[in-house]
């Protein structure tokens, strides 16, 4: 059968970055004609994108490859590629363990994909992309890989050194979001903060803010992973002149106790992170910080522990979650093996979840009364669920309002706060947007 005839899956495992590249890799195949189907049981071939990043992402994506892997032999597929991150790290063992997949691809290489079906992939299509979240929100890849040393971390072996996406590019590439209906512009990478050192010289992230909000057609612009140690202050700047800019902020800080921050390889103290909060939460009132820890690193002891929970305490992040420690292959830290239990692993990470359920609890019921803008994200149970822009979605909190006449998912409206649990807000429309 022509390939072309075929129909082809693709399943998207990980990140939004992972999200990304199947989006562009879904619009080359459109663009040659490929037939694409959403659902694994109409498909003759499956494309499945690929996380490796810590040990329960890997088993998510072998039992996924392994579950394909079954419909193959059964008949219901003819191919099965696998691409991504996994492959990246562990492409000889996949090949030996599971020889019925049918090619390996890693993370760059969608030309390689376009070829080995028939296909030709377009260069004149860089940065255009199938949008596969909500049509009102998108995210853009600032970057690709990362130059910061974490002992703990595997994504530098898969994704390489960090390598600027020009302004030009990412520009041409939100206008193109744009055009498809994109409001809010999330914008990621493996660290956000170091965008443009490599090709300019210097720092460039508050720039290519500045120019990002002068797009029009966009109410938000969200930004995650930046990086705590070197953070570029400048930025702040942007935050407090630009509305657009939300009043959020993802910046992963990993620990707090100097011992462990030292031997993960972070280049910051607990005193200089915490003055780092100080200072951005003093330049932009009223901004969410969300930041990711991991407990049960090698070295971590009870003591280190007892100061992580004392600093989330002092510090009250808006938004927080928690790791428990994997080891993996080839980092710095695998020497050290992996002696803490798991059981002990989560009863930390149960232990610190807690004490933010509390501060969450107070984060938010501070905000009852205040007026703020809220988009729309779905209908449920006869009313309208969304988000603020104290929260990005998937991973942190919905807001719920009364149905509203006239009011449709996608829509940005003004809201009023007016109750609130641990993990929601509830509130009420005060004025719908034209």
């Amino acid at each position: 059968m022509n390939t072309r005839q075929q129909k082809i899956n693709i399943i998207t495992l990980g990140c939004a970055k992972n999200t990304v590249d199947s989006e562009a890799l879904y619009s080359q195949l459109l663009h040659n004609d490929f037939a694409l189907t959403e659902r694994i049981d109409e498909a003759d071939i499956a494309i499945i994108n690929t996380c490796g990043f810590i040990d329960a992402a890997k088993r998510q994506s072998v039992d996924t490859i392994l579950s394909a892997v079954e419909r193959k032999s059964s008949g219901q597929l003819d191919k099965v590629f696998v691409m991504g991150c996994l492959v990246e790290r562990y492409k000889n063992d996949l090949q030996k363990e599971i020889p019925e997949i049918d090619n390996f691809f890693g993370s760059n290489e969608l030309p390689n994909i376009l070829e080995t079906l028939g296909g030709k992939y377009k260069y004149e299509l860089l940065g255009e992309r199938s949008v596969s979240t909500p049509h009102h929100f998108s995210y853009i890849k600032i970057s690709e890989g990362c130059d910061n040393p974490c002992s703990f971390c595997a994504i530098p072996l898969m994704r390489g050194k960090h390598r600027t996406k020009p302004v030009e590019q990412v520009m041409d590439e939100t206008m193109r979001l744009v055009e498809k209906g994109v409001k809010e512009l999330i914008v990621i990478g493996q660290d956000t903060t170091y965008y443009g050192l490599d090709i300019y010289g210097e720092r460039k992230l508050a720039s290519l803010l500045t120019s990002l909000a002068s797009v029009k057609e966009l109410e938000w612009i969200r930004l995650m992973y930046a990086f705590p140690a070197k953070f570029p202050t400048e930025i702040l700047e942007v935050f407090k002149s630009n509305p657009k800019l939300c009043r959020y902020l993802d910046m992963p800080i990993q620990h707090a106790a100097d011992n462990v921050l030292k031997s993960m390889r972070r280049g910051i103290t607990r005193r200089t992170t915490e003055n780092l909060i100080g200072t951005i939460r003093e330049a932009v009132p009223q901004i969410a910080l969300r930041t990711t820890l991991i407990v049960g690193y090698p070295n971590e002891t009870e003591a280190d522990i007892q100061e992580l929970a004392q600093f989330i305490r002092d510090v009250k992040f808006d938004r927080l979650g928690v790791f428990t420690y994997s080891q993996e292959d080839d980092t710095t830290a695998y020497g050290l093996g992996d002696p803490i239990p798991e059981e002990e692993k989560e009863r930390r990470k149960e232990y610190i979840m807690e004490i933010q359920r509390e501060i969450s609890l107070e984060k938010n019921e501070s905000r009852i009364g205040m007026q703020t803008r809220a988009v729309i994200e779905r209908t449920e149970d006869g009313g309208l669920v969304g988000r603020t822009e104290w929260d990005a979605p998937e991973v942190d909190n919905e807001v719920f309002i009364p149905a509203t006449p006239g009011v449709r998912t996608g829509d940005f409206v003004d809201v009023t706060i007016t109750d609130a649990t641990e993990y929601d807000l509830y509130a009420e429309i005060i004025t719908k947007e034209r």
